[in-house]
Order: C-alpha cells, then sequence, then structure tokens
C-alpha cells in the first residue's frame, strides 16, 4: 500500500508538548461538562426483542437520530472476536500496520491511517482507525484486510453476515415508520444487500495528555445511510440535541444505532441524522468499531418521491446528484 502514516497511537507514545496541529480552537474545545446520567432526557435504548421495538426505533430515529438497540440477535462471541482482532491489530508494531497504509492522493479512504488535513486551517484529530469494505462480495479487496493477527478475516466475516441481518432489519422498521413498505428504504438505497455497500472501521484513540484542547472526532453527521457501532467502556461518543451535548453512556452489549444524512434525506426529514463527536481520555485508551451502510454509488441523493407527494414539499434539493457526488462534497467540505 502506498503513503507514510503519521501515527496519532506513536506520536502519544513519545509526546513532549501537544502539536498545535491538534490543538482546537477555543470554541470548538469540548467542555468540562456535559449532560450526564442525572439528566432528565437519555439516549434511548431499544430492546429489539419486544413488539413494540419498531415503534421505539421510529420514535428515537425522529427525536434523537440515534439509538441504543439490546437483545439485538448479534452474538456476544462476535463481537468480542471483532473486538480483539482490532485491540491486536493496532498492538502490532508500526511497520506491521504501515502495509495497510492508505494513499490519501488516490481518492480512496481504505486502509489505516490518520486525519488527513485538507486545508491549511484544519486541526487534525486525535485518533488512527483502520477502514475497509466488508460487503458485498464484490467491492471487497482483501488487500486492506491485516494478514496479523490470527483470525481477522474470519471475525469481519463472519461479524458482516450479523451486520447484513441487522441493518435490514432497521431499514425495515423505519421504512414501516414511513408508511411505506418494509423493504423500500433498502430497495432505494441498492435494491437489496447486494446493492448496500458495509464498511467497517476500527478506530483508535489513544491517552492525550491534554484531552480538553482536541477532540478524537469532530462534530459531524455520518454521511451514509445508517451506522451500527461497537463502542467499548471508556467514555468519548457524545451528541448534541436541542443545542447541548449529551454523553452516550455505556449500556453493556448494546450496539448504537446512528441515523445518517442518506435516510435524513429520504424521509424527506422526518428522522434526523444525530450530530456527534468524540471526546478523549488522559488515562485510558478508548476503541470503537463502527459499520456504515452506504447506498450505491449511483442512487441519486432525494426525498422519496411518496414523501413529497401532494402539497408536501421537498425539503431537500440536491440537483440529481449521485451518492458519489455527495460523498466527494461531504469529504472536501464542498458546497452540497
Amino acid at each position: 500500500m502506498a503513503g507514510v502514516v503519521q501515527s496519532v497511537q506513536v506520536l502519544a507514545s513519545s509526546l513532549g508538548a501537544l502539536p498545535p496541529e491538534f490543538v482546537r480552537p477555543e470554541h470548538e474545545r469540548p467542555p468540562t461538562t456535559t449532560f450526564r446520567g442525572a439528566s432528565p432526557l437519555q439516549i434511548p435504548v431499544v430492546d429489539m426483542s419486544l413488539p413494540d421495538a419498531g415503534s421505539r426505533m421510529v420514535e428515537a430515529a425522529r427525536e434523537w437520530g440515534i439509538f441504543q438497540a439490546v437483545n439485538h440477535g448479534v452474538p456476544a462471541d462476535a463481537v468480542a472476536e471483532l473486538q480483539r482482532v482490532g485491540r491486536e491489530f493496532f498492538a502490532l508494531p508500526q511497520e506491521e500496520k504501515q502495509r495497510y497504509a492508505m494513499d490519501p492522493a488516490s481518492g480512496k479512504t481504505e486502509g489505516y491511517g490518520s486525519s488527513v488535513q485538507r486545508s491549511p486551517g484544519d486541526r487534525k484529530i486525535w485518533s488512527d482507525n483502520l477502514f475497509h469494505t466488508i460487503s458485498p462480495p464484490a467491492a471487497v479487496n482483501h488487500g486492506f484486510w491485516p494478514e496479523k493477527p490470527r483470525g481477522y478475516r474470519e471475525a469481519n466475516e463472519a461479524y458482516c453476515g450479523h451486520m447484513r441481518r441487522l441493518t435490514r432489519e432497521v431499514l425495515e422498521r423505519l421504512s414501516a415508520g414511513l408508511g411505506l413498505e418494509e423493504g423500500a428504504m433498502a430497495e432505494a438505497f441498492g435494491g437489496g444487500d447486494d446493492g448496500l455497500v458495509l464498511m467497517q472501521k476500527v478506530n483508535f484513540y489513544p491517552p492525550c495528555p491534554q484531552p480538553e484542547l482536541v477532540l478524537g472526532f469532530a462534530p459531524h453527521t455520518d454521511l451514509c445511510a445508517l451506522t451500527v457501532l461497537v463502542a467499548d467502556d471508556v467514555p468519548g461518543l457524545q451528541v448534541s440535541k436541542d443545542g447541548r451535548w449529551y454523553d452516550v453512556e455505556h449500556v453493556p452489549g448494546a450496539l448504537i444505532v446512528n441515523v445518517g444524512d442518506q435516510i435524513e434525506i429520504l424521509s424527506n426529514g422526518r428522522y434526523r441524522a444525530v450530530l456527534h463527536r468524540v471526546t478523549v481520555s488522559k488515562e485510558k485508551t478508548r476503541m470503537s468499531w463502527p459499520v456504515f451502510v452506504h447506498p450505491r454509488l449511483e442512487y441519486v441523493v432525494a426525498p422519496h418521491p411518496r414523501l413529497v407527494a401532494g402539497e408536501i414539499p421537498a425539503k431537500y434539493d440536491y440537483k440529481a446528484k449521485t451518492f458519489e457526488d455527495y460523498m466527494y462534497c461531504k469529504i472536501n467540505k464542498l458546497p452540497q
């Protein structure tokens, strides 16, 4: 693989002073307090085994754009194995990880890397990551899948099977909540399982000597349709609601489900893409494993036709922009 990774993990292990390219402007720095467990508002937790799971998902997608799913049917050992191989990858010598370095000049996002400063005013984020496609098989390039640690490929393939089932179920429930057929959302995005693209990411946030000055990830909404995330028990993920930031509390065994831009647009604003960010710790490493569900590249970004019929106007007009174009504009901070 091309490219040389300037690893935050390596930097953190030998850091004297915090490099200025990581220091956020004062108005972007995380506050010393956020709304935690005593807050009257909590991130919804949806028990997917209960009869009201669908209505709870719909309510969460409308009010928050995020929920924590429990009793979701993904075996605990499959999650544990995914986490094991991710942790062991980041414990490898740097020269081994470097074999999978992404090449920003190629325009591709797959591989091992860190944040890229796309303009002189950008601030770097305090994290490294590994990113690659896991579905459909025709889109997978195993050259980005590490040979080490042992079992990496098997763990990701097994987890992918569970993600295909789970994301299909969530899309069906959210489609029904819009008054559409259960398969309408998946059909629009990709025409079935083989049209939807699933990308696995492993995020690594090392300890930072001045966590109050940096972010593990800056505030953003996900450009995809849906994100399903496994997190460890180190706090860091925060979501915005009504202008306030809330910690996403750790719920053992839960999967965190985020609504992305494409569902917000397709729903004509009935569901909301959640604005979120990541803070880091002074003492502990934090890791997370999100799976991003992307529409096919040629998908035309627009509200579903049945949700703009009659007197209901379209809230979003991207002038027949494809998802590929939408993604390029968002990544490069260009007007949509």
